[in-house]
């Protein structure tokens, strides 16, 4: 079976469902995720996501790369390792949420070749390098959108090997790239250990 079940329905793709549903520990203010445009659960994902008011406040309207990095990590490890965990416990992402915490351990390389300003809406693409034990590294791109795209059409035939290429029309602008971004699964009694501490 691919994908999991959440309130009896058959989640087979991040496609269909709104990202606060798989990312589920992160709060509204903190969830820089607008929506998931393709999804091969072994391989990568496209996701999408506009900066508002509220990421650009007293950054002079630019959305800071520490800002664009957790984006990344969200459309990446933390959703897709989400899926595959739920996939492989069948469970749901809310079943999780008092047993562990999807967690941003490490950072190869980071790139940044422009900037992205509040309403500029950009396309992450995320491949899976390693999945073991919890853990995911991926590698990809963050590119800045042409304005009026229709994404959910314009990725609607995108594959595989389209990911692994980058394989996107000149229209879209990279902006950064990524390797070895590393997240993993951490059970929620070893932070509060720690705390106790």
């Amino acid at each position: 079976m691919v994908g999991y079940y959440d309130k009896g329905v058959l989640v087979e793709s991040l496609c269909s469902i709104h990202p606060k549903e798989i990312l589920v520990a992160y709060g509204p203010k903190k969830l820089l995720v607008d929506k998931y445009h393709w999804h091969s659960p072994k391989i990568g994902v496209v996701a999408s996501y506009t900066p508002t008011d509220y990421d650009v406040e007293d950054h002079f309207d630019i959305f800071r790369g520490v800002d664009q990095i957790e984006s990344f990590v969200q459309a990446t490890a933390a959703s897709l390792s989400m899926f595959l965990i739920c996939q492989n416990h069948n469970c749901a992402p809310e079943d999780l949420k008092e047993k562990s915490v999807p967690s941003f351990i490490s950072v190869g390389n980071v790139n940044f070749m422009a900037a992205l300003e509040k309403g500029d809406t950009y396309v992450i693409l995320g491949k899976i390098t390693f999945y073991k034990f919890k853990q995911m590294v991926c590698d990809g791109r963050i590119y800045r959108c042409p304005q009026g795209l229709d994404l959910d059409e314009y990725f609607k035939d995108f594959n595989e090997e389209c990911l692994l290429k980058y394989d996107l029309s000149p229209d879209f602008k990279l902006i950064s790239d990524y390797y070895d971004i590393t997240g993993r699964e951490i059970d929620i009694e070893y932070f509060r250990a720690i705390n106790k501490k």
